[in-house]
Formats: C-alpha cells, structure tokens, sequence
C-alpha cells in the first residue's frame, strides 16, 4: 500500500505544535532560542491565533518559559538568544536521500490541491478563498498563496472579478498536454544536456534510487520532487525559454495524475515511472544525450496510456465529496 501524506483535517495549532515540539526535541531548534509569536505567525503564513495556541500548548508541556523579555525561550531556565527560525528548522526529519516536505503548510495544500484535481474532473467549478481560510483556520492571505500555489500549476485561474475557478481537465485536454509535452520535453533536454551540472544529475539518481529502494513506502512530497526533478529542474537548463514557457502549461498533468491514481487507490503504476526516470538521468550521466531524449518520449507516451486510462475509469466509477469552499460556477 502507497504511503502518503494523509489529508485527515486537523486544527492548525495542533500541526504547528507537532512541528515544533519534534524541532525542539532533536535541536534543530536549539535551548536558549526566543520565539515570537508574530515570527512564527509569518513563517507558518498563518494568522496569530492558531500559532499562540501552539505556543500555550508547549509552553503547559515545559518546552517553553517565560523570562524578562519579549517572547518565549526554549527550555526553561535557558540563557536567551535571540537567533532567526527558518523553515529548515521546523522541517520534519528525513530518510537520507529523500526530501522531506519542506513547507509547514505543505498538508493543508496538497488536501487542498486534491480536492481541486477531483472536481476539476466534473466539469465548472468556482473556489471561495473566505471560505478555504476558513476551512483550515488560516488567514485570507495564506489562502490566497495556496490558490496562487495552485494557479502556478494550472489547476486554476482567477476571473475578472478576483473569482478563483478550477480548470476542468477531461480526456481531450490530458491528451493533448501529453501530446505537447511529448513533442517538446525531448528537444529541451537535448538543448539542455550539455548544460546540466553532473553534481545535479548524481544528486537525483541517488533520489530516485532511494525512492525504488524504499516503495511503496514513498511520501507524496517525495514523488512531486521526483517529478520535479526530471520535469522542471533538468529542462529547466534549456537555452530555448520558449519551449520552457510552453511546458508550464502542462505541469497540471503531473498533480492531477498523481491525484486520480491516488483516488483510485493504485499503487502498481508508479514504480515504473520511477525506473523510467532513473534511465533517463543514467543516460545522461554517461552523456548518452540522444538515449536519455528517447527515453524521456517513451516515459511520456506511456504515461499517456495509463493517465488516460485511470481518468476514462474514475470518471466512471467514483464521484466527487462536496467541499465547502468549492461551489458550482
């Protein structure tokens, strides 16, 4: 069984306190350290409240104390620092070699960003941003980022008068991005190869290697960054920005592929396209430039075949749960 982020709902100040309590307890956020509430509020893009929750929660545990100054320390009695916390301090711990979800409000998005992919399946929808910041108990302006998290990706776009509506995909409109990306993913990474540091390419073959070696048991932060590794960091060397500026407009196939197969509870057909990435890389790796083009057209079209084929098959056999901050335009 394929283990992933789970999309259960929880309070904000209870994953903040999670985040926090485990970053104390291994020291990457050491004693003596002063925490401010408003810091916390902008580093978790968060409002207030939820974050002071967070901070009463561990300062009842002792993993907080007062002191003759502005804020919290860590570990009472400890002498104050005033040091920055940074997002790679409140990061979970990870495998070596696996990434871990890098952004504290990484859960809330990608429950968010699942919920888009299922309705954009069903045909024209609108999403309320009051109603998203108030779902998760976030501020209207972290709402907003994660819609604008999610325009970046294609699976929405913002009307004339500020509405947010979700981009339907149906069968015609995954084929024919598959089909771009087909035709145009091969010509960037030749254009690319020549260009791409072998430190980068080395640094993800070893993720991908670890990933095969550990699945199923692969987080889906872990899989985006995978996808991201060949999709957009290797392209992303190309000389050619206009193709670069034409596949932008095909990276919503990877979130709703990744969504529908989650949907429908499969797990069989990501381990392939892991190999079939790692053969890309490797040919590179060896400067075998016209190998790796032909490998990454073969990983495309057969990712056409199965995508098309999971999206012809939820359509028929699974609906979509009513969300409250997704309405019908």
């Amino acid at each position: 069984m394929l283990s992933l982020v789970a999309f259960e709902r929880k309070p904000a100040y209870a994953s903040m306190t999670e985040m926090l309590r485990e970053s104390m307890t291994r020291g990457s956020i050491p004693a003596g350290t002063v925490i401010l509430e408003s810091h916390l509020a902008t580093l978790f893009n968060s409002s207030r409240a939820p974050v002071r929750q967070a901070l009463a929660t561990l300062e009842a545990e002792g993993l907080l104390g007062r002191f003759a100054g502005r804020g919290l320390v860590v570990g009472p009695g400890s002498s104050p620092t005033r040091i920055p916390i940074t997002r790679e301090m409140v990061t979970p711990a990870a495998e070596p070699g696996v990434l871990p979800d890098v952004d504290p409000a990484d859960a809330i998005y990608y429950a968010v960003e699942r919920n888009i992919i299922l309705h954009s399946l069903f045909g024209g929808f609108r999403v309320n941003e009051l109603a998203l910041a108030r779902a998760y108990d976030i501020s209207r302006l972290a709402a907003r980022n994660l819609l604008l998290r999610a325009q970046g990706v294609g699976i929405v776009g913002k009307g004339e008068k500020s509405h947010w509506w979700i981009v339907p995909l149906n069968l015609d409109r995954m084929a024919s991005l598959y089909e771009l990306r087909e035709i145009l993913e091969p010509v960037a990474l030749q254009n690319a190869a020549n260009s791409i540091p072998p430190i980068l390419i080395e640094e993800i073959a070893v993720r991908h290697r670890v990933a095969i070696e550990r699945f199923p048991e692969v987080d889906i932060a872990t899989l985006d960054e995978l996808e991201d590794d060949i999709h957009v960091k290797l392209l992303g060397f190309s000389t050619n920005h206009e193709i670069i500026g034409a596949l932008k407009r095909g990276r919503a196939l990877f979130v709703s592929t990744k969504h529908i197969q989650i949907a429908l509870k499969r797990t069989a057909l990501i381990d392939p396209f892991l190999d079939e990435h790692l053969a890309v890389v490797e040919a590179l790796g060896l400067g075998e430039i016209d190998a790796a083009a032909r490998g990454l057209r073969d990983h495309l079209h057969a990712s056409n075949t199965k995508s098309l084929r999971n999206l012809a098959h939820f359509n028929e056999t699974q609906k979509v749960e009513p969300v409250d901050y997704i309405l019908s335009q």
